[in-house]
């Protein structure tokens, strides 16, 4: 399935809402609060890098880049599911204020507010993790957690390789640039 036939994220977040709801208030019941907010945040943000790295394997040449990670997200805002003011999009910048969060109201909507953080917001900086490593995400604020917008701030950071001690010249360049 290519990006265009990507079912649009918001439909998938209900769809996993709606499975994961009851499930979360099992394990409150037979665990607790703290210990089923642990299981849930652990296990989506491992589902979070693993969409990471099955996007990252459908980038162009299985090269990932900062441009590539802004098209994305017009599966996240599809429909108006974001409405987003962009501040900077760039090779290693892309900042942008979210003025909407839909999935914010549907989660409110099912009753499931208090844990729309762990379904949604905890993946968008994990998501990077498989997608590639090099984009941080920081963001100071959210409309989930009661802020009047969403503040997110990703660079493009990339890490030091360590050097390969078999023969491979520290001039040479890397594999990935």
């Amino acid at each position: 399935m290519n990006q265009q036939e990507e079912l649009p994220t918001l439909v998938k977040r209900r769809i996993q809402a709606q499975v994961i709801g009851p499930i979360y208030q099992e394990l409150v019941a037979a665990i607790g609060k703290d210990q089923a907010d642990t299981i849930i945040d652990s296990a989506i943000r491992k589902a979070a890098v693993e969409e990471g790295r099955r996007f990252a394997a459908k980038a162009p040449g299985g090269i990932t880049s900062m441009a590539d990670f802004i098209k994305l997200y017009e599966l996240w805002t599809h429909d108006g599911a974001l409405e987003i003011e962009v501040q900077q999009a760039s090779d290693t910048v892309f900042d942008f204020d979210v003025t909407r969060c839909r999935y914010a109201e549907m989660y409110r909507d099912m009753g499931l507010g208090h844990i729309g953080h762990l379904l949604s917001c905890n993946r968008d900086g994990t998501f990077c993790q498989g997608y590639d490593p090099n984009i941080k995400l920081d963001r100071e604020h959210t409309i989930m957690a009661g802020a009047p917008r969403c503040t997110f701030r990703y660079r493009y950071e990339r890490q030091e390789q360590p050097r390969e001690t078999s023969g491979q010249s520290s001039e040479e360049p890397s594999a990935r640039t």
